[in-house]
């Protein structure tokens, strides 16, 4: 219930018919003794007590699972599978480059990678369905934190990069944006990147900024249509590290601000000595190694 929000999910995704998820909770009740959920017409929510037990539950969960973690252990090695969420950028930059090299220092450790949208990592992390999960930020934004249970790790805060067809920005003056010769190009995706423009456009004034021409959702779109001469892009170092090719100019403009990530996983689980401890060490040995300084001389 407090995962799928509902008796007909629950049941769906354990496999049981509805009465008997129902019998169920009509048992914890009884043993409880007061509501652990509230009825209403349009579906049914948890009562206090209902989460409190829920969020207990999801504690003896976590403990349960580290602890077979480390039994499966075998002679002080670490071993298991651990299921790294992300969004394509941190897949492509900080984790599909070291996976040969990581698995040569833990032969018994798999890495199982999903590329999936923000909300569902956030999801994923909360409901088990993903042990790591790497998370963007703009730093315009204002976020509570990592739910309760689970801990996040800072990784990288890197600079917006301004991306324009080649010889757009010219020698070393000052760029001025409200003055570019070219479109902004729109983001489809409700990403990062689409709250950083947003912010930038707003700062800026809509009427100083000419207005976005084509839209795109991947980062090689982007850069395919700043190199066709259609339009400027906003989009992190990361992204770019190994993408940037001819055709296009990227430059450091001041107030453009950063693309914060961060790691997240469950408290319970990040012990050092258990396989999401170790990934999400290694994740952060990449992250400290990554220099998004390097892109700061135009690509043309």
């Amino acid at each position: 219930m407090a995962r799928t929000g509902g008796v007909l999910a629950a049941a769906d995704e354990l496999a049981v018919t509805p009465s008997a998820v129902s019998q169920q909770l009509a048992r914890l009740e009884s043993e409880v003794g007061r509501p652990l959920l509230v009825r209403t017409n349009s579906g049914t929510t948890l009562t206090p007590a209902g989460l409190a037990l829920a969020e207990s539950a999801e504690q003896i969960e976590q403990a349960l699972g580290e602890a077979r973690a480390r039994i499966e252990q075998q002679d002080g090695e670490v071993t298991g599978v651990v299921r790294v969420g992300g969004f394509q950028s941190a897949i492509a930059g900080l984790i599909a480059p070291h996976l040969g090299e990581w698995r040569l220092r833990y032969p018994g450790l798999e890495f199982d990678i999903v590329e999936a949208e923000q909300a569902e990592l956030i999801r994923g992390v909360r409901g088990g369905d993903h042990d790591v999960v790497i998370l963007e930020f703009d730093a315009g934004e204002t976020t509570t934190g990592p739910m309760r249970g689970v801990t996040e790790v800072p990784l990288l805060d890197e600079p917006w990069k301004l991306v324009v067809p080649a010889g757009t920005v010219l020698g070393s003056e000052p760029v001025d944006l409200s003055r570019l010769s070219v479109q902004w190009l729109g983001v489809e995706a409700w990403g990062a990147s689409t709250r950083a423009l947003r912010r930038i456009r707003h700062a800026f004034g809509e009427e100083q900024l000419r207005a976005s021409r084509h839209r795109y959702t991947a980062t090689e779109t982007a850069l395919a249509l700043v190199a066709a001469g259609e339009g400027a892009a906003l989009l992190p170092s990361l992204a770019l590290h190994s993408l940037a090719g001819p055709g296009v100019e990227v430059a450091d403009v001041a107030g453009l601000g950063t693309r914060r990530i961060v790691l997240q996983h469950l408290a319970a689980a990040g012990g050092a000595s258990t396989p999401t401890g170790v990934a999400a060490q290694l994740i952060r040995e990449a992250a400290s190694a990554f220099d998004s300084g390097a892109l700061g001389e135009a690509a043309t």
